[in-house]
């Protein structure tokens, strides 16, 4: 682990790819944000070196509380893959998973989540509870989270105190 002092933010656990697929998540947050009106978190999922599904929150505008990121994402790479397991593939995700997106992802058989920010109301990554790598599934997930956590949190952190 880099020490405090060490000017590279990034974990030695990411890789440059990591970033670059966190900083998509990240702009799709703020396309949540500003286009929608929407809880800024976005997704990017890819398998294979390939992006196959983005998404960002849409709860409000589509009137559906599964419309998270996570969920939205994986639907896009379900009609992009015309399957809806996802083998092998990374999310990443600009804030932890709850457990439904959790579920959804074991489901889905996702190999790889990095994350963002932590969820300390809701997280199901390791937060509040660890259902994507419960022995009591037959599919446990690689967590990563941490990655740009400051520039996630500082989405939702303005997020809400501009709603305030």
């Amino acid at each position: 682990m880099p020490s405090e002092s060490n000017s590279n933010p990034i974990s030695p656990e990411f890789s440059a790819a990591d970033e670059a697929y966190m900083r998509r998540a990240l702009q799709l947050a703020e396309h949540a944000r500003d286009a929608e009106n929407e809880v800024p978190v976005g997704a990017v999922l890819v398998q294979d070196g390939q992006i196959v599904g983005l998404g960002w929150n849409r709860n409000i505008t589509l009137h559906d509380p599964t419309a998270h990121a996570e969920i939205m994402a994986l639907r896009a790479a379900g009609e992009k893959l015309a399957n809806y397991r996802i083998v092998g593939a990374t999310l990443y995700v600009t804030l932890e998973p709850c457990a439904m997106c959790s579920m959804a992802l074991v489901h889905a058989r996702v190999g790889r989540v990095v994350y963002g920010t932590t969820d300390p109301k809701t997280g199901a990554a390791g937060s509040v509870f660890d259902t994507l790598i419960s022995e009591r599934h037959n599919h446990r997930i690689d967590v990563r989270g941490g990655l740009l956590a400051e520039e996630s949190a500082a989405l939702l952190r303005d997020f809400f105190r501009a709603r305030r």
